[in-house]
């Protein structure tokens, strides 16, 4: 069935109420609402490119992806200096937006959530509750294929500052990223307090376990099982720990901050 432009506003709409979501966790596993999806993308196509520049701010885009407003009574703190939040995203009361910041459509950014000065998230990606996204990280999105399962990072988590999070990559609650760390559909990550690398869950997905302390790392390329002469490493996150009262204690700061 062709998806009217009247289906794509209400669709829109209830998605920043927050009534709808792109991606839900049922029974402890993430599901996506793939029609949701199509109706998003079917937007791109019933609008034309329109003039939407606002005082010395020129923007050109499509006419039914309009930047979102907000008003006070939405309870959501979006501090000036230059962020922009698209069309057919969720902020719920209580999150913070510090400049410059962006939060693509489809996005879901949960109460108590901070998402810091030069952060991206992207369109669909869903973001917990509590949770303190770090100056100049990227939290990639998944809007094509439809069925794909976003970005995700889960309550309470913790993202340091110029990390990138991508391709359908999971992150449990209470999971610590720290400062640096890249993860992508591709990442080997290395769990050191079990000695072994993470397997990936039933879909295929990157995890990172809930409570699992994430630091950069590296591995050496092997041979027949052994390092090569050259010496030379890859890139490889690590787990180092498990979150302890220790870890969140040195987090609580952002309390304070909120």
């Amino acid at each position: 069935m062709e998806i009217t432009l009247q289906e794509f506003n209400e669709t829109l709409e209830a998605l920043e109420k927050g009534q709808i979501r792109v991606a839900e966790k049922k029974d402890g596993v993430w599901t996506v609402n793939r029609h949701i999806k199509e109706v998003i993308l079917a937007g791109f196509k019933l609008g034309a490119v329109r003039d939407m520049s606002q005082g010395q701010f020129s923007f050109y885009d499509k006419e039914t992806f309009p930047v979102r407003h907000f008003t006070a009574e939405d309870g959501v703190r979006i501090v000036p200096g230059g962020s922009s939040i698209r069309r057919g995203a969720y902020l719920a009361p209580g999150s913070i937006v510090m400049p410059p910041a962006y939060v693509n459509v489809g996005a879901y950014v949960g109460t108590g959530t901070m998402v810091d000065s030069h952060v991206t998230i992207g369109s669909c990606a869903q973001v917990g509750e509590h949770i303190h996204i770090s100056a100049s990280t990227q939290i990639g999105g998944v809007l094509e294929p439809a069925g794909a399962v976003p970005t995700i990072i889960e309550d309470g988590a913790f993202v340091g500052g110029n990390c990138g999070i991508y391709e359908g990559t999971i992150v449990e609650e209470g999971a610590v990223i720290a400062s640096g760390v890249i993860i992508t559909s591709s990442t080997a990550i290395f769990d050191a307090t079990k000695g072994e690398f993470i397997k990936r869950n039933a879909e295929g997905r990157i995890v990172v376990p809930r409570n699992a302390v994430v630091v950069s790392g590296s591995k050496p390329i092997l041979k027949d099982g052994k390092p090569v002469p050259s010496g030379v490493h890859l890139y490889c996150p690590v787990i180092v720990k498990y979150r302890d009262d220790k870890t969140a204690g040195s987090i609580t700061l952002e309390d304070l901050l909120r």
